[in-house]
């Protein structure tokens, strides 16, 4: 996701109620956020976390990073398992879970289902609003039996991808995983509320081939981008081959064979 400080928002931090400041206050601290003023956008701080809000008068509800309930959790207990699109796309089958750099992590759902699927998953998110709500989101599931130890395999790193791939010192991963920020054509309710508030806050990864390139390059095994099913490939290398869905489309780049 695109760098934050390239789109002039408004951005404050606000407690929802007086036993939330000392919270909201660290928040602002670390985000170097006001608390206070003319905004666009509140970074909602309450017991029950982090939320985004846009603040204009016929904005949407917040958005907020739930790995504990909701459609997470749902996709956790009937996702449909080593079967999902995604799991066939990263190389996932019997004997094989493969190490995976979600380099475009935002709010770690990709992530999170290779992650419930027994992959070790490291993320990268660059933009510092979506990592605050992400950071947070892994801060409340570490704290829930069911989920903590899926999300102990979710590490996020917070930076740009393109940087941090080109100077990796960790182990290699054997997939790198991308989904670049592009207009949607979902229609459900949930993408839409989502698109309307990341796109002026994180625009569009314009440095997508340079993306491309960093992963190809770190990757020991394969690279999978995901894309609305008719947007045009990355430009740079051609894909080996596609995944086709109903929306998406998985563009798979094959080094060397994932083998159990």
């Amino acid at each position: 996701m695109s760098d934050l400080n390239t789109t002039p928002i408004r951005i404050q931090v606000t407690a929802m109620t007086a036993a939330d400041q000392h919270v909201a206050q660290q928040w602002a601290q670390e985000l170097n956020l006001p608390l206070a003023g003319e905004a666009d956008f509140a970074l909602q701080v309450s017991v029950d976390g982090l939320q985004l809000q846009e603040l204009s008068p016929s904005a949407p509800g917040p958005i907020r990073v739930d790995f504990i309930e909701g459609a997470l959790a749902h996709r956790r207990q009937f996702g449909g398992g080593s079967g999902q699109m995604i799991a066939k796309a990263v190389g996932i089958q019997q004997g094989v879970r493969p190490t995976v750099l979600d380099a475009t992590a935002g709010l770690g759902r990709d992530a999170f289902v290779l992650a419930c699927l027994g992959c070790q998953v490291h993320m990268i998110e660059r933009n510092p609003i979506v990592a605050a709500l992400l950071k947070d989101g892994l801060r409340r599931a570490q704290r829930d039996v069911e989920v903590a130890g899926i999300v102990q395999r979710m590490p996020l790193l917070i930076g740009n991808a393109i940087e941090l791939m080109s100077t990796w010192t960790a182990e290699v991963p054997q997939v790198v995983h991308l989904d670049p920020m592009f207009p949607s054509r979902d229609k459900s309710a949930l993408v839409k509320k989502e698109m309307r508030l990341f796109k002026p806050l994180v625009g569009a990864d314009d440095d997508a081939p340079q993306l491309l390139a960093a992963a190809l390059a770190l990757a020991s095994h394969r690279v999978v981008v995901k894309r609305p099913r008719k947007a045009p490939a990355i430009a740079g290398q051609a894909p080996t081959y596609s995944l086709d869905g109903k929306s998406s489309r998985y563009d798979v780049y094959v080094k060397k064979s994932l083998k159990p």
